[in-house]
């Protein structure tokens, strides 16, 4: 039996759809959901639905019985998410979960001087919590999702250009869709336990290749401006985007320039058994 955590959310959907597709029977797969009523297409598919949250402990108990595999997603509130990922994995334990999947994240700067250690940090001590549980794991370390590029850049990019105190750091940006199917893999193969997977592209690419890359495929030409973070702060600020999204965004792109999603090691390749998709062609897709 599998579970999956998170399953309404965009990559437990994805995972999902991976797994159907590869023929996974659905009676053998369980979607973990906070609202039932949100999760009436996958009961249609045939999966066993099961409610709960990573703030309820006796809900998640409830759930992970009899699960061998647990995909555990990482929560999205990330300022309770150390305490919601501590339920789940104690959950995990007592259950008997057989292998716990765990979905971190890639930086080359874990520290706290990362500009996006309010992400990391909580992934750090899920980590550590899992390998120190006796409880045969597997890490999945995700890159940046090139989904996420659009998001940063905003609605009017092809007219405005990329606004990004970005620098000329790289990363090694991949898409959501080729992890789920990733992962789908590393639930219906034996000799994953134990592992830790670098879930990065192939290739790395900087916020001005992707502005020269946008300006190819659509015929216009893409400016790139590179503010100091004070002024992005400043002009997001006067345009009345939230405190919260502002620092996100502003960390992510100091993220970017310090190359801390840069790397030439990558997992997906050897497990997708094909190359991930590129950035050019994921742009191609949406724009």
């Amino acid at each position: 039996m599998i579970l999956i955590t998170g399953a309404t959310g965009q990559l437990g959907q994805l995972t999902i759809e991976n797994l159907l597709r590869k023929g996974v029977n659905p009676n053998e797969i369980t979607a973990l959901v906070r609202d039932k009523s949100k999760a009436e297409d996958l009961k249609s598919k045939g999966l066993k639905i099961k409610e709960g949250n990573y703030g309820d402990y006796e809900s998640l108990k409830s759930a992970f019985q009899g699960v061998e595999k647990l995909l555990l997603i990482s929560s999205s509130d990330t300022v309770n998410r150390s305490k919601q990922h501590e339920n789940a994995v104690s959950a995990a334990i007592e259950s008997g979960v057989k292998q716990l999947l765990y979905t971190s994240f890639f930086s080359n700067n874990p520290t706290d001087s990362s500009p996006i250690s309010f992400v990391s940090e909580s992934h750090l001590h899920t980590v550590k919590l899992i390998k120190e549980s006796g409880t045969p794991y597997t890490i999945l370390e995700n890159n940046l999702y090139l989904e996420m590029l659009p998001i940063f850049f905003g609605e009017k990019v092809l007219e405005n250009g990329i606004y990004l105190p970005a620098g000329e750091g790289k990363g090694a940006f991949a898409s959501r869709a080729d992890m789920a199917e990733a992962i789908g893999n590393v639930l219906i193969e034996a000799g994953h336990e134990g592992k830790s997977y670098n879930f990065s592209n192939v290739e790395n690419v900087s916020i001005s290749d992707i502005a020269d890359i946008l300006s190819k495929i659509t015929n216009k030409t893409v400016a790139y401006i590179n503010p100091s973070k004070s002024e992005y702060e400043s002009t997001l600020e006067n345009a009345g985007v939230p405190s919260e999204y502002i620092g996100m965004f502003a960390g992510f792109s100091e993220a970017i320039s310090n190359g801390e999603f840069e790397t030439n090691k990558s997992d997906l390749e050897k497990l997708l058994k094909r190359k991930p998709l590129s950035a050019e062609v994921y742009l191609k897709k949406v724009y």
